[in-house]
């Protein structure tokens, strides 16, 4: 159904506002997109729907900083293989066959897994994306949008080179009712050569675009890079103009001091996507120099072909628990700041920045989370039960612009057997047609 004039009565509300409130019983009012209100329910208003939010609890939706939605079609395809052999004999020999088609319908599978679990917004890098703009405008959800590109030549690029990314960024920029912002791609430091790395980030400045990339994801990058350049990879991107424009930089796990502090005078986003570098066995860094730097550290699930799901939930939990193991700090990553890094971090990343917080003018981006679960008692402290304990299936409805898109098990926006029957025949059929490595990873 489309926006209209909500009542959430009853219900607690975590606002993730800078103070951190918690309103243990009071209502929500959502008018069109936004949050009217929070607090008590005027006389004589006439909602148009009205739920009861008795022991739910209301929080801002997940924003998801970095992922390949495309590839729940390889989830379960790449399994025990460390990065170079995951990318060599099975993820780029799969995606040899890869059509629109399957992007089509592997989005559209992550699009119903990311609204099951409270993600109202994804920031995506992969190929075909005007069909993962289709699924985005039908499914209700929010998105930025990357064409990857790997600056090889024309005939390396998959679906389109560099002016078909700029006519999808064009074509679909502001689309979906604003729902939608287009990005410039190049893959990473150690498939782009430098000129391309200029060049797109030319085009970048000249078009007003972001940028999102992958960075320092090994140690053989960065010594690779050091090698080659005689710069780290993130010094390399800085010299290439690709930090001149908002960006993105996924991963970045292996960062010298200097390079943090190159991020952070750029205002670059960093994406942290814990379930991959525990399944992928790339290490982790310690994020506490990087928030000390005051840098925007948000929260990924990276692709399903990696990290085999798209539950932001789950990375929500892993990176607090993998950062208090890594240090050996258990007041690392307190309180709400996992919540923080998964909502407002993530909404200011890909664009969004109005979102990620509750409160009266902001998008009604929100979602409940049904209290009354064996796991969620006793309420000691609510916030530690959303972090540690929670799960996606306490979600129980879904708001993304005050429209609702799942209800008590039910979505509202997309054929969900459908859904689950062509991705899986889509991609049992991409994998028996993969005949080719197309590019090699190498660091």
């Amino acid at each position: 159904m489309p926006p209209m004039l909500t009542l959430i009565k009853n219900v607690a509300v975590l606002t993730l506002d800078p103070a951190g409130t918690l309103l243990p019983d009071t209502n929500l009012i959502l008018d069109g997109s936004l949050i009217e209100s929070i607090g008590d329910v005027p006389p004589g208003l006439q909602p148009e729907v009205v739920i009861n939010g008795y022991n739910h609890l209301a929080v801002p939706g997940f924003f998801n900083a970095h992922c390949h939605a495309p590839m729940t079609f390889e989830r379960g395809w790449a399994e025990d293989l460390p990065l170079d052999r995951w990318f060599n004999e099975r993820i780029w020999v799969a995606e040899s066959a890869l059509t629109s088609d399957d992007v089509y319908w592997g989005a559209a599978l992550a699009a119903c897994e990311m609204i099951r679990g409270g993600t109202v917004a994804f920031n995506d890098h992969y190929f075909y994306m005007d069909r993962v703009a289709e699924v985005v405008e039908q499914s209700g959800l929010k998105a930025a949008l990357t064409w990857c590109q790997f600056g090889l030549g024309p005939e390396k690029e998959v679906g389109a080179d560099l002016p078909g990314a700029l006519a999808f960024v064009d074509r679909w920029q502001g689309g979906a009712g604003g729902r939608i912002r287009t990005v410039l791609g190049p893959h990473s430091p150690y498939v782009c050569p430098p000129a391309f790395l200029r060049e797109i980030s030319a085009l970048a400045r000249e078009h007003r675009l972001s940028l999102h990339i992958h960075l320092a994801e090994s140690p053989a990058q960065v010594a690779n890079s050091l090698a080659a350049h005689g710069l780290t990879p993130a010094a390399l991107l800085a010299a290439c103009g690709v930090f001149d424009v908002p960006c993105v930089a996924a991963h970045a796990l292996y960062l010298t001091p200097e390079d943090i502090a190159l991020l952070t005078a750029h205002n670059v986003s960093v994406a942290h996507c814990p379930a991959t570098y525990m399944k992928l066995a790339m290490g982790v860094n310690d994020l506490r120099p990087l928030l000390a730097a005051g840098l925007n550290v948000a929260l990924g699930t990276d692709g399903p072909g990696s990290n085999n799901d798209m539950d932001m939930q789950s990375a929500v939990r892993l990176a607090a628990l993998l950062q208090k193991h890594h240090t050996g700090d258990a007041e690392t990553l307190a309180g709400d700041l996992p919540l923080r890094l998964a909502t407002a971090n993530g909404a200011r990343a890909m664009g969004f920045a109005d979102s990620g917080v509750l409160a009266p003018g902001r998008p009604a981006d929100l979602v409940l989370f049904d209290l009354d679960r064996p796991h969620l008692y006793p309420r000691h402290n609510l916030v530690a039960n959303l972090v540690y304990a929670a799960k996606t299936s306490d979600v129980t409805h879904v708001f993304v612009d005050g429209r609702l898109l799942y209800a008590n098990g039910e979505l509202l926006t997309l054929d969900e057997a459908k859904i689950k029957a062509e991705a899986d025949r889509h991609a049992k059929h991409m994998v028996s047609q993969s005949l080719r490595i197309v590019r090699e990873y190498k660091a």
